[in-house]
């Protein structure tokens, strides 16, 4: 386990111990820290390099990687700007660990902010899992997605993401030309055993 501040974002990351397996990239939910989602890391993808950092933005003292106006509203100038700054980190531990394009395992806020990413930054991923992900820009710039795959569980019962807002995501996502799976499971916004096992089996199948 290394935890290397050294770098532009305050993270942790464990080196893969099985060869080709690909490389995650963590993102947390509100709240969350560098520490949170790697139970799921090594839960979804056992032998995978895993990439953790920590969101800069703060709300109220809890991490964030991107400033939201109110819950469900977001600033998209931030967004764009929080965007760039994590590409350009990813870039940074791809150089100093020595690893490949990441697949990002991210959930709520972390999951927009992947979302955007591959909107804005797609050469920064390989792929992408979007656990209860709803759409970050409102008017994304024009993006080439063709060979990459994307994952997106949405909860039937999730009080903070709309059906219709999940939906529209995973059209624009298409539309790019990724080979998108959307699923809907009879869950809240928090994540279910169910989650752990579809992005496992997705994993392992890219």
């Amino acid at each position: 386990m290394t935890s290397t501040p050294s770098l532009s974002f305050v993270h942790r990351f464990e080196p893969g111990t099985e060869p080709g397996r690909p490389p995650l990239l963590l993102l947390h939910g509100t709240g969350g820290d560098e520490g949170d989602l790697l139970p799921l890391g090594r839960a979804v993808a056992p032998g995978s390099a895993l990439l953790s950092p920590r969101g800069k933005v703060l709300e109220n003292g809890m991490p964030r990687f991107f400033r939201r106006l109110a819950e469900g509203v977001f600033d998209e100038d931030d967004v764009r700007r929080r965007v760039d700054e994590l590409a350009g980190f990813v870039a940074e531990a791809r150089e100093a660990y020595g690893l490949e394009a990441p697949v990002a395992v991210g959930f709520s806020n972390g999951a927009n902010i992947a979302a955007a990413l591959l909107l804005r930054r797609p050469e920064t991923l390989a792929g992408a899992a979007l656990l209860r992900a709803m759409v970050p820009l409102s008017d994304p710039p024009p993006t080439d997605l063709t060979g990459k795959s994307v994952l997106l569980l949405s909860g039937a019962a999730d009080p903070i993401v709309a059906a219709e807002n999940a939906s529209r995501l995973a059209a624009t996502l298409g539309r790019a030309g990724a080979d998108v799976r959307h699923r809907t499971l009879p869950a809240g916004h928090g994540l279910s055993q169910a989650d752990v096992a579809i992005t496992k089996a997705w994993i392992e199948n890219l």
